[in-house]
């Protein structure tokens, strides 16, 4: 039997891999507040849209 990432405990089947709900929220919460992060370098986010043509649509006929 495996054990819950979380506390080590024995996994419940409802709530797997974890042993309870409360395991899974707090396992939830740390993915929505950046507990997690993958390694690697930093990604600078770009302020303007790529030079491209505008977007657009033709009419259906």
């Amino acid at each position: 039997m495996s054990s819950c990432p979380m506390c080590d405990r024995p996994t419940d089947t409802k709530f797997r891999p974890f042993c309870s709900k409360r395991c899974a929220d707090l396992d939830l919460g740390k993915w929505l507040t950046g507990g997690y992060v993958l390694p690697g370098q930093a990604v600078e986010e770009e302020d303007e849209l790529p030079d491209e043509a505008p977007y657009d649509p033709k009419p259906i006929n």
